[in-house]
C-alpha cells in the first residue's frame, strides 16, 4: 500500500516539500507578517458580519484584536455543508479556536478564522447530511442544489427550510434538545441570503463564543482585498500549475501519489460566467478559454477589476490567496489539504509568500454509552471497528467460544512451523528452497484468508441474532463512512444538549481521540 502524504508529513519525513516541520509552532510564531493591512481586513470582516447579521460585541472585540499590527491568525476552512456538514467541519473550527487560544498573547493577539468555501461549486459534496437519533434511525437529507454554481450564489429556499424542519421533527430525542437545535437553525435561515450564509451563521453560532471569526471570500469587501493576488496570478497564469506539476513529479519519484495535477493549459483560476456557472480558465499563451467562451487577457483583467468575486482560485492557489489576505501563523488542515500542501511551496513563493505551518486537525470519534458497552465487550477501539467491523466482532466471538482455529496466534505458530520446515528442506536440497518458500507463503496466506472467512461468518450469524454489528456500524460507520466524515455534529447536540460542544472545546488542540459522551 502506498504511504499517504499526510502520514509522512506527520512523521516529519517530507522536509523537501514543506517549509516548516509539523508542530513547529515556535518557528511559526517568530515570523512577522507586516505586509498585511490588518485594519482593512478587520473593516472588511466587519462589513461581512454586518451583512450576515452576526456583528455583536464579542465579534467586535475579536476584530479590534485582529487590527493590532502584531496580530496573527490560525485559519481553517471547509465547504459549506448542509447544517454544518460532517462533524469534522465543526472539529476543524474548534481546533482553530483551541490552537489560537493556546498561542494568544496580549501584545501579539492570535485570532481563529474560519474560511467558508463559498466559491465551491460541487453541489454533490455539500447538499446532503446524515444524523442518527436515539431510536438508532439514520436520517439522510439531500437538498436539490443547482450543480456548477458557487454555493455562495445559491439563495436559500423556503422549501429547504421546510425539509430541515421536517427532519428535526422526525428525530427521536428529548424535546428540549430538539428545540435548542431548531432555534439554532431558525436563526441561521432567518437571516436569509445564500446557502453559504446559512452555513456561516450556524458555524458562528456554535464557535463564535470560543472566539472564531467566520470569513466568506465572496463578500465584496473581502473579494476586493484578494484582487491583487489574483491579478498577480494572471500575469503568469501557467507558472503556478508548472510548479504544482514539478512537485507532483518529485512526489512520484519519492513513492507518493500526488493529490493535484494540472494538465497542459490549465490555470489555477476559475471564472464565474454570465450564466452563473463557475468554470476553469485555460490559457494557450495568448488568451483564456473556459470551454464555453474565450477571453483576451485584457478582458479577464477588466472582469476582475469590475467584480473581483467573479475570479476565484482553484485548489492549487486558494491557500496562497488565503495567506496573502491573512497574517497566518498556522493553517489547520485535514489529510487531503496536507497532500495539497506538499505541492504548493513554490506557488507561495511566486506570490512573495512563505507557506505557513500546516497543523493536522483535531480528530474525534464520539462514543455514546451504548457503543462503549459494545466496544468493551469486544475488547476493541472504535478505530479498529471502523477498519474491520466484521473481523473485530468475529474474533471476539471466536475468543469467547475458545475457537483457536481463528486465532492469530495459531496462524503465527503455523507459519513458524512451515518456516522451520522450509529451512530443513533447503538444507537437504538447496534447489528446493525457492519452491518451499513459495509454498509457505501461499499456505499461510490461504489459511489467513480462511480465518477471515470464518470470523466474518461468525459476525454475520451474531448480527442476525443481536444486531450488534449493525448498531456499531450505524454509530461508527454510518453509510459505510467513518463517523466524523459522515455524521453531522448536530446529531450529538440533538441527543445530548450542549455537553458535546463543551467537551469539544475543552480538548487540547490537535487531539486525536475517541471521546466518551458524558
Amino acid at each position: 500500500m502506498t504511504r499517504s502524504i499526510a502520514a509522512a508529513y506527520r512523521a516529519g519525513d517530507l522536509p523537501a516539500f514543506f517549509r516548516l516541520a509539523p508542530g513547529d509552532l515556535e518557528a511559526a510564531r517568530q515570523e512577522a507578517r507586516p505586509d498585511v493591512d490588518r485594519v482593512a481586513l478587520a473593516d472588511a470582516l466587519r462589513a461581512y458580519h454586518r451583512d450576515l447579521g452576526t456583528l455583536d460585541a464579542g465579534l467586535e472585540a475579536q476584530l479590534t484584536r485582529l487590527a493590532n499590527p502584531a496580530s496573527r491568525v490560525v485559519v481553517t476552512g471547509q465547504q459549506a455543508g448542509l447544517l454544518t456538514g460532517p462533524a469534522y467541519s465543526v472539529h476543524k473550527g474548534a481546533d482553530a479556536a483551541l490552537l489560537a487560544r493556546s498561542l494568544d498573547h496580549e501584545e501579539a493577539p492570535v485570532v481563529p478564522v474560519y474560511w467558508v468555501a463559498s466559491q465551491d461549486h460541487d453541489a454533490a459534496e455539500v447538499a446532503s447530511t446524515t444524523l442518527l437519533d436515539h431510536a438508532e434511525e439514520l436520517h439522510r437529507l439531500t437538498l436539490a442544489l443547482p450543480e456548477g454554481v458557487p454555493v455562495g450564489r445559491v439563495p436559500w429556499r423556503d422549501e429547504w427550510t421546510a425539509e430541515v424542519e421536517a427532519l428535526l421533527g422526525r428525530f427521536d430525542t428529548a424535546p428540549e434538545y430538539r428545540e435548542a437545535v431548531r432555534a439554532r437553525v431558525r436563526r441561521a435561515v432567518g437571516g436569509g441570503g445564500s446557502y453559504a450564509d446559512v452555513f456561516a451563521r450556524l458555524m458562528h453560532g456554535l464557535l463564535a463564543p470560543a472566539g472564531l471569526v467566520v470569513l466568506d471570500p465572496l463578500h465584496p469587501a473581502l473579494a476586493r482585498l484578494m484582487a491583487p493576488t489574483l491579478a498577480r496570478e494572471l500575469e503568469r497564469p501557467l507558472a503556478g500549475p508548472e510548479c504544482i506539476e514539478a512537485a507532483a513529479a518529485r512526489l512520484e519519484e519519492a513513492g507518493f501519489v500526488p493529490q493535484l495535477r494540472r494538465p497542459a493549459g490549465a490555470t489555477n483560476l476559475f471564472l464565474e460566467e454570465e450564466d452563473g456557472q463557475r468554470r476553469l480558465l485555460r490559457f494557450d499563451g495568448r488568451g483564456f478559454s473556459t470551454g464555453a467562451q474565450t477571453y483576451t487577457p485584457g478582458e479577464v483583467r477588466a472582469l476582475l477589476e469590475a467584480d473581483p468575486s467573479r475570479l476565484t482560485p482553484a485548489a492549487g492557489l486558494r491557500p496562497a490567496v488565503q495567506d496573502a489576505l491573512l497574517p497566518t501563523l498556522a493553517f489547520v488542515v485535514g489529510p487531503g489539504e496536507i497532500a495539497y500542501g506538499a505541492q504548493l511551496r513554490e506557488v507561495y513563493a511566486l506570490h512573495g509568500l512563505r507557506q505557513p505551518l500546516l497543523w493536522p486537525r483535531l480528530s474525534v470519534t464520539w462514543l455514546e454509552p451504548n457503543v462503549m458497552r459494545l466496544l468493551a465487550r469486544l475488547g476493541a477501539t472504535a478505530a479498529q471497528v471502523q477498519a474491520d467491523p466484521e473481523g473485530v466482532l468475529g474474533r471476539a466471538l471466536a475468543r469467547e467460544r475458545g475457537a483457536e482455529a481463528a486465532a492469530s496466534e495459531r496462524l503465527t505458530a503455523l507459519d513458524a512451523e512451515l518456516r522451520a520446515l522450509t529451512e530443513e528442506l533447503a538444507a537437504l536440497d538447496p534447489t528446493l528452497e525457492g519452491a518451499a518458500e513459495r509454498t509457505r507463503r501461499r499456505t499461510t496466506a490461504r489459511v489467513a484468508h480462511l480465518q477471515t472467512l470464518a470470523v466474518r461468518a461468525l459476525a454475520r450469524q451474531e448480527n442476525d441474532r443481536t444486531r450488534q454489528l449493525t448498531r456499531l456500524k450505524l454509530h461508527l460507520l454510518p453509510n459505510g463512512i467513518p463517523q466524523e466524515r459522515e455524521m453531522n455534529f448536530l446529531t450529538f447536540l440533538l441527543k445530548h444538549g450542549e455537553e458535546p460542544l463543551r467537551q469539544l472545546l475543552s480538548l487540547p488542540p490537535g487531539t486525536q481521540a475517541e471521546v466518551v459522551l458524558s
